[in-house]
């Protein structure tokens, strides 16, 4: 029997006793309900950021007694506005680190394991003892790799494989909260089309008419560094990067009589910084918190299985259910079909790989069953396939071969059968 705690004794009553909404072959409540949640159920947490620190501290306070926390960050003074866990004596740590060390501080009992990397760096192994898996991230390509991964550790033949993914994410006022059930519910991957494509301004504009700071910003950038520093590359997390592109670009905006290029501005543009509202954070951890909590003891249905949020104008919610793509390359059995001419060239199909905003592949490397077509590493065979990128796809393949596109940011490929369209 667990013994009752008076920091836990509002949430007994919903562990102790069925609600209007609970399923009575789900829900055993009482001492097994308690005991799961405060002594079995291990949770992992992705980010200690924005959402992270929020999700950490509502997980403890829900009475989540196992926590796992990664992240690969460390603590920038911008940080601390409205990542509460972190103090100016923290600025230059681990994330991770200072994260657990402050919950467990705060709620005796709580145990909170922290891991300062990425999450490519642990394998399945690691993934499997979890019971939940909680997305607070502010990487699309992190959490496409971390859906896919738990996509790819579901064996029919043993349940406890599958481990539901709660994910949430923010942009300014709106946000999405969703539940993924790999194999199940739709995954990560289906909903890409529904990300909205980044910003890019037309190269003709920075480069001979430029109107906005931001024009600057990318001149700056994407013309100027690489014909001042040639094969260095640029660090977008150096300041002394940062502090050449903000003079640079202000230089130019001065030349077009253009106002605003500042540092901030300059940071945001070259690095894609969103503005973080610390209470959109706050509302959408707490309803991923609530359907970890609702998963974890079956007090409630949870959520099936995507919720949508703004709070530009008064607030607004909307939840429906996503469904799975039967191509999804991730949890769908189908292969995309794509046409293409007889004498377009392979660099034309991967253009087109590059501008489907549902596909969200930037590097890819492609291969038929009998050859490979283009492989972009290791640079030996990368060189050795560059020559097939001018040859037509008439020369390369014939009508209906599936060619498998893989790339190096993702754990899965992408079967495409290309059919000619004369």
């Amino acid at each position: 029997m667990v013994a009752l705690q008076p920091r836990y004794r509002h949430l007994d009553r919903v562990l102790t006793r069925a609600g209007p909404f609970v399923d009575p072959d789900s829900f055993a409540g009482g001492a097994e309900a308690q005991s799961f949640l405060r002594e079995q159920c291990k949770i992992l947490v992705i980010g200690a950021g924005g959402l992270g620190c929020e999700i950490l501290a509502n997980l403890a306070l829900l009475g989540f007694a196992d926590i796992h926390v990664i992240d690969m960050d460390t603590i920038d003074i911008s940080n601390l506005n409205r990542q509460f866990l972190f103090r100016p004596k923290d600025v230059g740590k681990s994330k991770a680190l200072c994260a657990a060390e402050f919950v467990m501080q705060r709620v005796p009992g709580c145990k909170v394991t922290p891991f300062h990397g990425k999450i490519q760096d642990k394998d399945d192994d690691y993934y499997m003892q979890f019971n939940i898996v909680i997305c607070g991230l502010d990487s699309v390509d992190a959490r496409r790799w971390m859906s896919a991964t738990l996509v790819n550790l579901v064996d029919p033949e043993v349940p406890e494989s599958l481990k539901p993914l709660i994910d949430g994410g923010t942009e300014g006022f709106k946000g999405q909260a969703r539940v993924i059930l790999p194999t199940i519910t739709s995954c990560y991957e289906c909903s890409l089309d529904m990300l909205t494509p980044p910003t890019a301004f037309p190269i003709c504009t920075i480069a001979n008419t430029p109107r906005l700071p931001e024009h600057c910003i990318e001149w700056a950038s994407i013309l100027e560094w690489p014909r001042v520093f040639k094969d260095k590359k640029l660090d977008n997390d150096d300041p002394e990067h940062i502090q050449w592109l903000y003079d640079t670009a202000s230089k130019r905006a001065k030349e077009h009589n253009i106002a605003g290029v500042t540092w901030s501005l300059t940071q945001g543009v070259v690095k894609r910084i969103i503005p973080a509202i610390a209470s959109t954070n706050a509302i959408i951890a707490a309803a991923c918190c609530n359907e970890a909590f609702k998963i974890a003891t079956s007090t409630n249905p949870y959520l099936n299985n995507y919720m949508m949020y703004t709070g530009n104008e008064s607030i607004y919610t909307y939840t429906f259910e996503h469904q799975k793509k039967p191509e999804c390359p991730v949890c769908g059995g189908e292969k995309i079909a794509v046409q293409q001419k007889r004498d377009s060239s392979l660099q034309d199909l991967i253009d087109m790989l590059l501008e489907r905003q549902e596909l969200q592949i930037r590097r890819p490397s492609l291969r038929i069953a009998t050859k490979s077509l283009y492989l972009q590493a290791p640079p030996q065979l990368e060189e050795a396939t560059r020559p097939n990128l001018t040859k037509t796809l008439g020369e390369l393949m014939t009508s209906g071969d599936v060619v498998t596109v893989t790339d190096a940011g993702l754990p899965f490929s992408l079967d495409l059968i290309v059919q000619f369209e004369d």
